[in-house]
């Protein structure tokens, strides 16, 4: 029998998992690994308009499908790439970067090439690029095999991305040794509990959950990337806890179940009562580990009280002073399902939809945009939040049963969601994908469109146009020349990519935005609509605010 090539291998061992795109741009010390891509009769090669623009896709299409890969080549590619690699470090998702580089011939001979800084130093980017995974390999014939099973378990063990090095000689060459055939990830178990361990861990939290009379719940995303994030459901509904999410977190639970309060964030809280509920509990019950940023504690008006708190993370739990360490996120919330039972009593009453306001030839805004949206998403539905300050309307408005939202608050690089939208569409195999943004963002990336269109996804688009990179408008202050676009028609862009039977609208009233999400119901193609937004909505945050954010001023003398 033939053996694959070490690109084809790796290539089809990744893909394995469950990944039917390979996301990148060409290049010519990659192209083994494109060529292999394009051989492979499971996977699709997905040409993105730009590397950074082919990192986020696979960073979107990781959120949903567990894991991604990245192709791009030596130096300029791989570079171009990292941060939006870095960002699927910080969300925790498991990108496999795979990078071609130039043959050993070519080093061993000491010559200088292209790609690089004029001299014969070949991995200098290794340590760049490396710093965004967990775990990275330089593979070659006879390690190939052997190496790309360390690399998958440490990648799928701690959930962050791989960076794999394949030369443009080692990619054409054969494999050595006896290929592995590995199962979807659904069927990996990623983590290993500690039986003593996870017995202790166990009856810790139990012991605080049986003796609390207020407790909360508060579930983070790390439970989808672990694929538990249904469990963590379950524990909640079984039990019955009041739960929460903070700003970095929407979308990891179904925001129906009766049981959820809204979104923590201290003094930012919302609805205010969620602060309450959390400064109440006798118990805090952490499921995933929250990240105590300033987006996800109200810029550090509160820090989680340690004392109060229970923290199930991926592989180990603190309670109080203690700490249980090895013990799988999965396996403790299988236990605790099983032994937790539901307290009695109703939560609190279900968070009413945003009302309606506006009508007919009054200009919109955010006010009267959100609501309308509220009302279409359905069951199935993901939506995709771009950072900045539709992330804050998007936020405050509770999710329809069965409707999933996808952000990137903790690494918040503007830009990111427009091609992470492509990744997230490609990754469905249901239910629409639903991507707002606003114009500052979108400007970075949206040369995504065409990828879009080529390839034949229906995502719907909402654009908001305020002139503006409106976040930091409101940071800065109004005024400066630096916080104001470059003007675009933007509802022009589709037909100006390429893309075929868009429906595509530029919509300034309320009875306009009400006829574009109208036409929405009888068409089930791609839309994208451009909303007009007032310049002055975007006002700046109380000096207060600012300063607790990034600690500018003198502290006042003691």
């Amino acid at each position: 029998m033939n053996q694959p090539t070490v690109a084809a291998y790796a290539v089809s061992r990744i893909a394995q998992l469950g990944i039917d795109r390979v996301f990148g741009v060409p290049g010519d010390y990659a192209f083994p690994i494109d060529d292999a891509v394009e051989a492979a009769p499971n996977v699709q090669w997905v040409a993105c308009a730009n590397e950074l623009n082919a990192a986020y896709a696979a960073d979107g299409y990781a959120r949903i499908r567990g894991a991604a890969m990245l192709s791009t080549t030596y130096g300029v590619g791989e570079l171009s790439a990292l941060n939006g690699v870095m960002g699927s470090r910080a969300h925790r998702l498991p990108v496999f970067h795979l990078v071609g580089m130039p043959s050993q011939r070519t080093q061993h001979l000491g010559l200088i090439t292209h790609h690089n800084v004029g001299d014969t130093r070949y991995d200098r980017f290794q340590a760049l690029s490396g710093a965004a995974a967990c775990v990275t390999a330089e593979l070659n014939p006879d390690n190939c095999i052997e190496e790309l099973e360390r690399v998958i378990r440490e990648a799928l063990r701690q959930s962050m991305p791989a960076y794999i090095v394949i030369s443009d000689v080692h990619g054409r060459m054969p494999v050595i040794g006896n290929p592995e055939q590995g199962v979807p990830l659904a069927q990996i178990k990623r983590q290993r509990s500690d039986p003593r361990e996870l017995t202790a861990a166990v009856a810790a939290i139990m012991a605080k959950l049986t003796a609390a009379t207020d407790p909360v719940a508060l579930v983070t995303t790390i439970t989808s990337r672990y694929g538990v994030a249904d469990k963590a459901t379950e524990l909640i509904a079984k039990a019955n806890l009041p739960v929460a999410i903070t700003a970095f977190d929407k979308g990891v639970i179904d925001e129906s179940l009766p049981q959820f309060i809204g979104q923590y964030g201290a003094a930012a809280s919302m609805p205010p009562t969620v602060s309450e509920a959390v400064l109440q509990a006798d118990l805090i019950l952490d499921v995933g580990g929250l990240v105590l940023a300033e987006l996800n504690t109200g810029f550090w008006s509160d820090a989680i009280d340690k004392g109060r708190a229970v923290c199930i993370h991926e592989n180990w739990v603190r309670s109080g002073s203690s700490v249980f360490l090895n013990v799988a996120i999965d396996d403790v919330l299988d236990a605790l399902i099983a032994e937790v039972s539901p307290r009695a009593g109703d939560i609190a009453e279900a968070m009413a939809p945003l009302p309606l306001v506006g009508a007919g030839d009054e200009p919109t805004c955010s006010a009267n945009f959100y609501p309308r949206l509220q009302r279409k998403l359905a069951p199935g539905d993901t939506l995709v939040i771009e950072t900045g300050t539709a992330m804050t309307h998007l936020n405050a408005m509770r999710l329809p049963a069965g409707v999933g939202a996808e952000g990137q608050g903790l690494w918040g690089s503007i830009g990111w969601a427009t091609p992470a939208a492509l990744g997230i569409a490609l990754a469905k195999t249901s239910g629409r994908t639903w991507l707002v943004t606003g114009d500052g963002a979108h400007q970075l990336t949206l040369n995504e469109l065409a990828v879009m269109g080529r390839y034949g996804i229906a995502p719907v688009i909402f654009v908001l146009n305020n002139g503006l990179y409106g976040i930091e408008d409101a940071i800065s202050g109004q005024g400066h020349d630096y916080d104001e676009l470059a003007p675009v028609k933007y509802h022009l862009l589709p037909a100006a990519f390429g893309c075929r039977g868009w429906l595509t609208s530029r919509v300034s009233t309320v009875a306009e935005l009400e006829r574009a999400l109208e036409a929405l119901d009888s068409h089930d193609g791609a839309a994208y609509i451009e909303v007009m937004i007032p310049h002055e909505e975007s006002q700046p945050l109380p000096a207060d605010l600012i300063d607790r954010g990034y600690k500018l001023a003198t502290p006042p003398s003691q």
